[in-house]
């Protein structure tokens, strides 16, 4: 019995450490000598529910460059994320991140995507008041994203104890009297659902009821206290301050896939 589970204990040692070499070497040896790590490095409590390596987003389908959802980061974003964590924890949250780095690919194929106004397909979900023509106008989508620097996230919270789950499209109203998809996924209610391309979307959308707003600048709060910056159109979004790839260089936006 004792030698049956000193070889089973060894089985499960081998088996990690092919695990973690895998995945080590899943991230390309130019993206490591950039500084790009992988979050659960860093940070393995931090959710993860990577929209765009899923059907569960705007296009409907999985993006490209999205090879596997796992969250890819600089190693000072990756950090200061992981104080955000700590910090959140405390008054009984999570940090849950949507996106993190996104490469060029993925990009470009959402302006592919933007300019297509005949795929509607998930128009009533995330873009119920805007035209498709308008979404790059409006900055929605973007031809070069800070997501491609590696230093952005797209973050939300959930309470301790509490898990993702499969999307539930519920109804939700506005206080401008217009019912939007609200896409229920177990985190914290904030009003609008994350890539909600709508007003009601903006950290201080006076759409949305004051407890939503509440809920907002506490994550706020929370990232920047930590060295993140908001984007005011979306609330889930944040870049780091003093990123290591400044968005004036040609060369700080990557193409590698998430893998």
């Amino acid at each position: 019995m004792y030698l049956s589970k000193q070889k089973s204990l060894r089985a499960s040692i081998i088996i990690s450490i092919f695990i973690n070499h895998h995945f080590c070497l899943a991230l390309t040896q130019e993206a490591r000598s950039k500084g790009f790590v992988y979050l659960h490095e860093i940070d393995p409590s931090i959710y993860v529910s990577l929209r765009y390596a899923s059907s569960n987003n705007f296009m409907g389908r999985s993006i490209e460059g999205y090879k596997k959802p796992i969250v890819i980061l600089t190693l000072s974003a990756a950090q200061a994320l992981k104080r955000v964590q700590a910090e959140v924890k405390k008054n009984g949250y999570s940090v849950v991140v949507y996106d993190a780095y996104r490469p060029q690919q993925a990009v470009d194929s959402f302006v592919r995507w933007s300019k297509d106004t005949q795929d509607d397909t998930k128009k009533s979900e995330y873009y119920p008041r805007v035209k498709k023509a308008d979404i790059l106008k409006l900055g929605y989508v973007a031809q070069r994203s800070g997501h491609s620097r590696g230093s952005t996230v797209d973050v939300t919270l959930i309470k301790t104890g509490q898990h993702l789950h499969a999307i539930k499209p519920t109804k939700l109203k506005l206080l401008d009297g217009y019912t939007i998809t609200f896409l229920d996924d177990g985190t914290v209610d904030m009003g609008s659902s994350f890539d909600l391309f709508d007003e009601a979307s903006h950290g201080e959308s006076t759409l949305v009821e004051e407890k939503y707003r509440k809920s907002r600048r506490y994550l706020k709060t929370s990232m920047e206290k930590q060295g993140f910056k908001g984007y005011a159109k979306e609330w889930w979004h944040f870049t780091l301050n003093n990123e290591p790839f400044s968005a004036g260089n040609n060369t700080s936006y990557f193409n590698f896939s998430v893998k």
